[in-house]
């Protein structure tokens, strides 16, 4: 049993406090988003219905900061912010979590952004330094060199999520164009 494990098992005993989740189900389409207050590596509070309340959400979830930046995090924002007007053109904000160990996480996630900034207004990447929300949504991947399972969510101006794909291999992403045609799908849905 890891240390974390342990530990949690010791919260929940109540031999040291609370009881946090464990292993929380990873929310599924249809279900409303658990909702989330993050930080943006300078520091500025995001909160999910900061972004609902103005229309859809295109929640991506990275590694994050394994002990090293992930070549295929890197690629994948990369995809996100060049097909940036596009995603702006379909009235969605993406929302970019980056968890990792809480020490120097800040500094880590504006490492990893240094090609790429400034983000667009629309893009933005908040930080998860103590896996509260990885947590939260079922999706800490409690191995050796990682933190969460690499993840999307589309999530709709109520907060009830209509697509959404945990990949549980480095590679397997979601790109661009598949979040994009996901966006006009659901849109026609609703014309119709």
């Amino acid at each position: 049993m890891t240390a974390r494990k342990l530990l949690r098992l010791a919260l929940c005993l109540g031999l040291i406090g609370f009881c946090p989740i464990m292993n929380a189900a990873t929310p599924a389409v249809g279900e409303k988003a658990p909702e989330f207050k993050l930080s943006t590596p300078e520091g500025r509070p995001l909160s999910l219905s900061d972004f609902t309340s103005r229309g859809t959400v295109v929640l991506v979830v990275l590694r994050g900061f394994p002990g090293y930046q992930c070549p295929y995090c890197q690629k994948q924002v990369h995809d996100f912010l060049v097909n940036g007007d596009k995603f702006k053109a379909a009235g969605a904000e993406v929302i970019l979590v980056y968890p990792g160990p809480p020490a120097e996480l800040d500094q880590r996630a504006k490492e990893f952004l240094a090609k790429e900034n400034p983000l667009p207004d629309d893009l933005h990447l908040v930080i998860d330094p103590d896996y509260a929300f990885t947590d939260q949504y079922g999706l800490r991947w409690d191995a050796p060199h990682e933190t969460a399972y690499p993840s999307t969510f589309l999530i709709d101006g109520q907060g009830k999520i209509f697509f959404r794909k945990v990949s549980h291999e480095h590679g397997d992403r979601t790109t661009a164009a598949d979040v994009l045609a996901e966006l006009d799908r659901a849109k026609a849905g609703r014309a119709h």
